[in-house]
């Protein structure tokens, strides 16, 4: 039986809060494999690169941390797969540098895909029901408590990687990306509280934005919204080494913003 590529994690009925967590995994299907044109030792080497590391991890200690437990959606497959938090069209600004929804460049800016791939199959049989699933998790949490709450969790090196195309700004411990419409001032208030015993944070440098499905998009204030990119250096070895003992505080401090989301009223 195959690995599912996705997995929602369930959390307290009451809670708003669903952390996002799509790009921890190195999982690679064979069949995908056999379309990436780069030998085994190179592939390894991407993946601790463009490789969220030990995310997952983090999110788990923060959801049993919590004293309200926030629902989890965790992608189980690489982003060398699909990217989820990509556009899987014109859109997307990181088509640029061959990082749209199918990456066909890594993160050297070295070819991984061949000039005539196609994206599509793997744009129907993963990207599509990733967010359809997503939206549906949304739609439970608004459903349930009126309002819902999408941290994405991530993390980011401690050096800019060439792919970067903003790699030139503030390079902060934690990076809190934020949406003019879904994140909210108090939201990236809390965050900054929550995170204040780990270091400094920013805003918006060196990664922007968040991710909301785009049924609500835009459309939707029920829906906020902010992402979490914690550097690397914090907690583990890089690129692709073991984490360590700042694991745990970065779960504290996550837990912590779980929770004064999942106890504030709904504000604007």
């Amino acid at each position: 039986m195959s690995q599912p590529s996705y997995e929602l994690l369930p959390g307290a009925d009451e809670s708003p809060v669903l952390l996002h967590v799509p790009h921890s995994a190195r999982t690679i299907p064979a069949g995908v494999r056999a379309g990436i044109g780069l030998d085994d030792a190179s592939l390894e080497r991407e993946l601790d690169h463009i490789t969220d590391a030990h995310t997952a991890e983090l999110a788990e200690a923060a959801a049993r941390l919590a004293g309200i437990t926030p629902w989890r959606f965790v992608n189980r497959l690489s982003r060398l797969v699909v990217d989820p938090e990509r556009f899987p069209d014109e859109r997307e600004e990181m088509l640029a540098v061959g990082m749209g929804a199918v990456y066909t460049r890594t993160t050297h800016r070295e070819a991984l895909r061949g000039a005539g791939f196609d994206p599509g199959p793997l744009v129907a049989r993963y990207f599509r029901p990733y967010a359809e699933a997503m939206t549906r998790a949304v739609a439970g949490r608004l459903a349930a408590t009126g309002r819902a709450v999408v941290i994405d969790v991530h993390s980011y090196p401690s050096r800019a990687l060439p792919y970067e195309l903003h790699g030139s700004g503030p390079r902060p411990p934690v990076c809190l990306g934020t949406d003019r419409f879904h994140t909210p001032g108090e939201l990236a208030q809390a965050a900054r509280e929550a995170f204040a015993g780990c270091g400094d944070t920013g805003l918006d440098s060196p990664f922007s934005g968040t991710y909301v499905p785009l049924e609500y998009y835009g459309k939707d204030v029920r829906v906020g919204a902010l992402m979490v990119e914690i550097r690397r250096d914090l907690y583990m070895t890089e690129p692709g080494g073991p984490a360590g003992a700042g694991l745990e505080r970065l779960a504290v401090a996550l837990a912590a913003l779980v929770d004064s989301v999942g106890r504030a009223a709904p504000a604007r």
